[in-house]
């Protein structure tokens, strides 16, 4: 099979990576890539929101199935652009991929089907917002609506903070027209996982529990960012949980996309919080989690293409999946100063040859010449497997002190 994947990050290596492993793949493409996935496939360049260049792309090279990695083409209409030529394809179409472009829709959905979640406001105007967060007495949660890079959510332990980033989103407009509308929720507590389900229509497969970190410094503290590390599987995520989460959140919640006419078939992310009352969900978003993929997807011993086919093909049902036992922890490098600006075009050195225990996933990089250069915020996720969440961490970090580039920042406490 002719395969082609979306996106240039840290996911889409992943994402790469597994799919080389398949005896059914033939040739790979990669709109666009990065320096990691180049030495898998072939890169071509372009704008991976250019739904136009990737059915181009897709029709030129005889694609047999497209695989979408970030968020923005499958909330502009990938999937439906796709279908609609008669090619295959794996996400989401737009409709249903209102789940993570438009939080506000998700939570009236979740709201109207009893999906247990943190109780929120919506909100256009300031003022009314100003108005709502000054006569709360509990930390709040203010989000952008809209797609905001994994970055659109402030966690005020204070509602005078609320406010401000109330101000921030719908006044000064950090986030541009993703937060035009904002959500304002309690703060729900607990250990947050991650839960990442395979759907195929009306069968749904839920992969190994992970856990991401998103703030930027250790003990969770700096802003949020895109996610700075990842672990899997979860200890928090037992059977218990995982039943609860099928029966009160992942059922219900592709029941009512099916009522509303919007089956979904693709990847569905359940962020959650587990909570004393059971797991709430935090987010949903309708592709793999990055850096969450680049753990879950290294122990995947399992045929992912084949995995995929299924979902496409509607027979999810008959798909064999099978994990390795061990644990896998991933530890984003990122660049001086992200998650705001930061250089770009600096060398990096020390990175290490895969192995079968250790792989560094490519994300903001470039190959010039025999040289590899950063060209994003998170640079690298560098991903090892132990035979103990513990063995994972030590064999991680020993690789991450031996990578050099000028400003890289990571934190050090993931897995402890």
């Amino acid at each position: 099979m002719n395969v082609l994947v979306i996106g240039s990050g840290g996911r889409e290596h992943a994402l790469c990576h597994a799919l080389a492993r398949s005896p059914h793949l033939k040739r790979l493409f990669i709109l666009p890539g990065n320096a990691g996935t180049a030495k898998l496939g072939t890169n071509i360049p372009g704008d991976p929101a250019n739904i136009s260049l990737a059915l181009e792309v897709a029709r030129r090279e005889g694609i047999d199935l497209t695989i979408v990695g970030p968020e923005d083409p499958l909330a502009a209409g990938i999937v439906d652009a796709f279908e609609e030529a008669k090619l295959r394809i794996f996400g989401p179409r737009a409709g249903a991929a209102r789940l993570e472009s438009d939080k506000a829709f998700a939570k009236q959905l979740m709201r109207q089907y009893a999906v247990p979640t943190a109780d929120a406001r919506l909100f256009t105007d300031f003022e009314h917002a100003r108005q709502y967060i000054a006569t709360r007495d509990e930390p709040v949660v203010v989000k952008a609506a809209g797609l905001a890079k994994g970055k659109g959510v402030m966690v005020c332990d204070d509602p005078a903070d609320g406010i401000l980033a109330a101000e921030k989103m719908l006044v000064d407009r950090i986030f541009g027209d993703a937060g035009a509308q904002i959500v304002v929720e309690e703060r729900l507590l607990g250990r947050e996982a991650s839960l990442l389900a395979i759907v195929d229509g009306h069968t749904s497969y839920l992969l190994e529990p992970a856990q991401d970190h998103k703030r930027l410094r250790d003990h969770d503290e700096g802003p949020n960012t895109g996610g700075m590390g990842a672990f899997c599987p979860s200890a928090a995520v037992d059977d218990r949980v995982i039943q609860q989460v099928q029966a009160q959140i992942l059922v219900p919640t592709l029941d009512a996309l099916i009522r509303q006419h919007m089956p979904y078939r693709g990847v569905l992310y359940i962020g959650l919080m587990l909570t004393t009352a059971g797991p709430k969900v935090l987010e949903f978003n309708c592709r793999f989690g990055d850096p969450e993929a680049q753990a879950i997807l290294l122990r995947l011993q399992s045929d992912l293409l084949e995995l995929l086919n299924a979902a496409v093909d509607g027979e999810l049902e008959a798909a064999d999946v099978r994990w390795d036992p061990r644990a896998a922890l991933c530890v984003v490098m990122a660049s001086d100063g992200y998650p705001d600006k930061y250089p770009t075009g600096l060398p990096i050195t020390g990175l290490p040859d895969d192995t079968d225990d250790l792989v560094v996933y490519h994300a903001g990089t470039r190959q010039a010449g025999d040289q590899v250069l950063t060209a994003g915020g998170r640079v690298l996720g560098v991903t090892a497997l132990g035979a103990t969440l513990a063995d994972a961490r030590k064999r991680a970090y020993t690789a991450v002190e031996r990578i050099h580039f000028d400003g890289a920042q990571y934190r050090t406490d993931l897995g402890a």
